[in-house]
């Protein structure tokens, strides 16, 4: 039914996404999908590396430990941009035709009174994207 998986990693909360790569996981291996761990990134990145070379690695080890953990195959894809609040949700739809994925499986908080006022990143994905989107409440 799949068979690549994008899962949007963020590299400086990794407790949050932690759910919805062990979804994927188990959906990769029902599948025989792949997956692959998007992070969206830049402006002032400080908080987990210094470069946007130091950012990529650390998110390639990531992926291979996953991989190993979840006996799946999984790679990654590092996105830098300017101002990561404002292009997430654009660069992750993006994303999904970079990566020819046919599902994502997003970590998402649970929505509350802001949500009447604005989407959450994964409803944005949901409504934009061409594919099926999976969002999991941490």
């Amino acid at each position: 039914m799949f068979t690549h998986i994008m899962v949007p990693y963020n590299m400086a909360d990794r407790e949050k996404c932690a759910k919805s790569i062990k979804v994927a996981g188990d959906l990769a291996r029902r599948h025989d999908a792949r997956m692959t761990l998007v992070s969206v990134a830049g402006g002032i990145n400080g908080m987990v590396s210094h470069s946007v070379d130091e950012m990529e690695r650390l998110l390639s080890a990531y992926a291979a430990q996953v991989g190993v953990a979840e006996r799946v195959e999984v790679d990654s894809r590092f996105y830098d941009v300017p101002d990561p609040s404002v292009e997430v949700d654009r660069v992750l739809i993006k994303a999904i035709g970079d990566t020819g994925a046919d599902l994502v499986v997003m970590a998402s908080h649970h929505p509350g009174w802001v949500e009447y006022l604005v989407n959450s990143h994964g409803g944005r994905v949901a409504s934009h994207a061409q594919v099926s989107v999976f969002v999991v409440r941490d």
